[in-house]
């Protein structure tokens, strides 16, 4: 007889899984037993069951299939919950296995229990407890296929009893449903936007990464409007690389180039993008938006036209419809722009930038203790890192110094915690990452504050022999949030973070590591990192004044930061 713990492993193994992710605990047993006894399945066993949820998002982002992981009772299964809102935010397919307190004991307040269907509820597309073996194949159908066609989180809760009972013995084998056919929008909708977009108006793109998989079509969108393109973050991977109208990303991450181009645009097109930040969209503009989802359309900006269908089909239809504009002056500005703004960023890559006149002048101000800039780090790693690299970075700013120095040529791919925006999700979805292709290099810039979170699963690397590349932006601070503060006028308050020697952590934890204080050791010693075997993290002290100044800094910004820092200066110096 099977049981239904075989019988779950047994067709997640079949249709491709080939990790699940987790922590092992009563209820789970059954479970976890069954994958020890089937070779097709790796068992990925965490130190927080939050990281476990955060890799397995990472996995069904890059693969686009299910990514499976587990929790046990009450505590372990709350644990997952931040990472599976994460996948929620990112549309990635997720399964997740829960267990529960024995069946008679359902609803009596028992040690640990919690109503999962209620805990998962909002981050669940589909969540339903198995309460008898008769219920397979059907509901295990149901979870994978929901996950596969609303592209979320399902979350099947299995009883401490139920995992060790036996199937009917007829039971079926499940069939899972993971692909869905990419339709163009309506012709007549793509007709109207066709008659919109055939003036002389002012074109910006704004393309996000539902377009990612139709580069050609929307390259050669750009090209007939003689419109620039402003990528969201995650839209980089695929559309940067070669791309003669990018100029960069919008919002606090962006750069004046981007924001520019959308100011001045007639019209503004969206392609495969929900860009969450409405302060950064322009008003007064007409709005044409592009995305597979309906329910996006109108969402954070007003829409005068609409076309709900796969970009790249959508596009297709509509590019013939359209002829070459000769004016491509709103291009061509928007892309001076981009690069003088470019340029000027670089300056501060030279490692003795500060040794110049005017770097001495600017030091005073914003690296009074001469540490590395994160910039050059993050540069660093951009020239040195194989075109075939995997990147993570943690929420704050490190995902500022990524968007702007690393450049997602080759095959590189990219993931973050980009909707969700959650602290300490760069190591965890590094991992992942790793898992799925050992071979393949993986780099996580991760932050101080986000490492020290989830610090624990630094070892998972070791034990399950994961070679990623661990990038410390070692600021000792919370720099988002003090950027936050100090653009508010207020001087920089509970951000400041007494790390220990994360280097001389990492190597007790069986890592390989190194720390870096002096800028003109950072290329060799990021070469070394990247060049070294085995699980590696490169602890570098940087600059923890450094100023990412928004694309469109407000009188108010200004003034508030002045104030804050002379605060600071009162305060501290």
């Amino acid at each position: 007889m099977t049981t239904v713990a075989e019988h779950i492993v047994t067709a997640l193994a079949d249709s491709g899984v080939r990790q699940v992710w987790g922590v092992v605990g009563d209820a789970l047993n059954p479970l976890t037993d069954a994958i020890r006894r089937d070779d097709r399945i790796e068992w990925v066993g965490v130190r927080h069951e939050e990281v476990a949820a955060f890799a397995v998002s990472a996995q069904a982002q890059l693969t686009g299939t299910i990514g499976v992981c587990m929790g046990t009772v009450g505590p372990g299964s709350i644990h997952l919950l931040n990472g599976l809102y994460d996948a929620k935010k990112s549309h990635a397919p997720v399964l997740a296995i829960c267990g529960q307190v024995p069946s008679a004991e359902i609803g009596t307040d028992f040690f640990q229990e919690v109503d999962n269907d209620t805990l998962f509820a909002d981050v669940a597309v589909w969540a339903h407890t198995l309460s008898a073996p008769a219920q397979l194949p059907h509901l295990l159908e149901q979870a994978v296929n929901a996950a596969y066609a609303q592209r979320g989180v399902s979350v099947l809760t299995v009883p401490g009893d139920v995992g060790g009972l036996d199937v009917p013995k007829h039971t079926t084998t499940p069939v899972f449903a993971p692909t869905t056919v990419a339709a163009a929008a309506p012709a007549d909708a793509v007709r109207r936007v066709a008659d919109l977009l055939g003036g002389d108006q002012a074109v910006t793109l704004l393309v996000g990464c539902g377009a990612r998989a139709a580069r050609e079509q929307v390259l050669e969108l750009a090209d007939l409007l003689g419109a620039p393109m402003v990528l969201t973050l995650k839209a980089k991977e695929g559309l940067e690389h070669d791309n003669p109208f990018e100029v960069g990303q919008s919002g606090l991450i962006g750069n004046p180039a981007a924001a520019k181009a959308m100011d001045t645009c007639d019209v503004l097109v969206l392609v495969g993008t929900d860009f969450p930040y409405r302060d950064w969209y322009p008003t007064g503009k007409t709005v044409v938006q592009l995305d597979s989802r309906g329910e996006h359309i109108g969402r954070r900006t007003p829409v005068a036209q609409a076309l709900v269908g796969d970009a790249g089909a959508t596009l297709e239809a509509l590019l013939p419809l359209l002829a070459r504009r000769a004016d491509r002056t709103h291009l061509d500005k928007a892309v001076h722009a981009y690069r003088s703004w470019h340029e000027r960023q670089r300056a501060l890559l030279d490692p003795h930038h500060d040794e110049s006149l005017l770097g001495r002048a600017r030091a005073v101000f914003d690296n009074p203790d001469e540490r590395i800039r994160p910039e050059a780090l993050a540069a660093a790693v951009d020239r040195l890192a194989p075109d075939s690299t995997i990147f993570t970075s943690d929420t704050g700013m490190s995902t500022a110094w990524l968007s702007r120095f690393v450049t997602m040529r080759g095959s590189r791919r990219l993931v973050g915690s980009y909707n969700l925006g959650s602290m300490a999700n760069a190591l965890p979805m590094a991992l992942g990452a790793q898992a799925l292709d050992r071979t393949r290099p993986v780099v996580s810039f991760s932050g101080d504050g986000g490492l020290m979170m989830l610090l624990g699963d630094l070892r998972t690397a070791v034990t399950h022999d994961l070679p990623v590349k661990v990038v410390v932006f070692d600021n000792g601070r919370l720099g988002m949030v003090k950027l936050e503060q100090e653009q508010g006028g207020l001087p920089e308050f509970g951000t400041e973070l007494d790390n220990p020697d994360l280097a001389a952590v990492a190597t007790a934890m069986g890592l390989t590591a190194r720390r870096v204080t002096d800028a003109a050791e950072l290329d060799e010693a990021v070469a070394w990192a990247l060049a070294s075997t085995g699980p590696v993290l490169l602890d570098v002290v940087t600059n923890p004044d450094e100023v990412a100044v928004p694309p469109k800094p407000t009188l108010a910004q200004g003034w508030g930061f002045a104030i804050a820092k002379s605060r600071e200066a009162l305060e501290s110096r």
